[in-house]
């Protein structure tokens, strides 16, 4: 069962970019999580309830794609977001190949933002928040 408010984990070494998704989504019903880059992502979905999680592909340590390779093996329905300023075609296919719900070139609109994030809460939960 989907907790009262799902928890929603923030992934991008811009911290105002990270405050910014805070703002917008915490007003939506989500307790959200953020993480400074790929490493602490995975260390926080290994230790907290996460329902989904938006990832920049562009990080220090661990970009998008591979902290998303990471927490597909051990979280396999965990739905995960991918954005990228620099989007191409071998982006988008490898991130399809790792099972990433949906792939957002930035800069993104809130409109496509938090309807992405509807759309995977709806697929993978049933959720109607």
């Amino acid at each position: 069962m989907l907790a009262e408010f799902p928890s929603l984990l923030i992934t991008d070494d811009d911290r105002g970019f990270r405050e910014t998704l805070r703002g917008v989504f915490e007003p939506e019903g989500f307790h959200t999580i953020l993480a400074g880059d790929g490493e602490e992502a995975l260390k926080i979905v290994r230790s907290r309830e996460v329902h989904l999680v938006l990832l920049d592909m562009h990080m220090p340590k661990l970009n998008g794609l591979e902290t998303l390779r990471l927490l597909k093996q051990f979280k396999s329905m965990l739905p995960c977001i991918l954005m990228s300023a620099r989007l191409d075609e071998l982006i988008i296919e490898q991130a399809r190949l790792a099972q990433a719900f949906s792939v957002l070139a930035k800069p993104v609109t809130l409109k496509q933002l938090t309807g992405n994030v509807r759309r995977a809460m709806q697929w993978t939960y049933n959720w109607r928040g």
